[in-house]
């Protein structure tokens, strides 16, 4: 079985609360913490940075930590968060000038690079990196905003992507962000993708006043996915 991986979001956190909310989430079983990043420029919204990334870590937590950037320009803000401690940090090839440079300077500050592609955005970006990124972060949402239903198109462009990476021989994650839930969660995953990121979906179903509150939903999750392939 593939080496499936829930990836919560921390946008739709409680952020008065927000290191025990994600020790919370990690321990009811999920792999990564996403953050989403807005800058209210590239996106009509306005987020978090690297001081939340750098206090996470403070506060104990040592699960990777996956940065997708909803901003422009990308390259001065890369160094940032690679040094709040950033895992992975992924951008949209359209917020940068130099794609190659950026996915470069994010390997050489020692973090793992990923594009990110809107749904109308084509895969073609690709097409000459494949060697300089670790994940592919196909939004199923119009980025900016948490909440949002799942775009049913992005089911072809999943099985697109997948069968770049197969190809390529190259280690890739193929993430998926906006609209996941337990009631798609496989059908997704059968796609090709293999990280999950999850908002609304964890946080809107879980009880954040409970150390086990988002055991439930997070079985829910990992049971669907166990049938991927039976």
């Amino acid at each position: 079985m593939a080496d499936f991986q829930i990836a919560p979001s921390i946008l739709s956190a409680d952020f008065a609360r927000l290191g025990e909310e994600v020790d919370n989430v990690l321990a009811s079983g999920t792999d990564i913490v996403h953050f989403d990043v807005m800058d209210n420029h590239y996106v009509p919204n306005l987020t978090i940075g690297p001081l939340v990334c750098d206090a996470l870590r403070s506060h104990g937590v040592t699960a990777d930590i996956d940065v997708h950037m909803m901003v422009k320009p990308v390259d001065r803000i890369i160094p940032d968060f690679a040094k709040a401690g950033a895992t992975y940090i992924t951008f949209h090839p359209e917020a940068s000038e130099h794609i190659d440079r950026s996915l470069g300077l994010i390997r050489e500050l020692g973090c793992k690079s990923g594009l990110v592609f809107n749904p109308a955005t084509p895969l073609s970006h690709l097409d000459y990196v494949m060697d300089k990124v670790d994940m592919i972060l196909l939004m199923s949402v119009n980025p900016g905003f948490g909440g949002q239903s799942f775009i049913p198109a992005t089911m072809d462009k999943l099985r697109a992507a997948r069968k770049m990476i197969d190809e390529s021989g190259f280690d890739i994650r193929l993430e998926i962000d906006g609209g996941v839930k337990a009631s798609n969660i496989r059908e997704i995953a059968e796609a090709g993708a293999d990280t999950f990121v999850a908002g609304s979906g964890i946080f809107g179903n879980g009880q954040a006043s409970d150390a086990n509150g988002y055991d439930t939903i997070v079985k829910e999750f990992r049971d669907e996915l166990a049938k991927v392939g039976s």
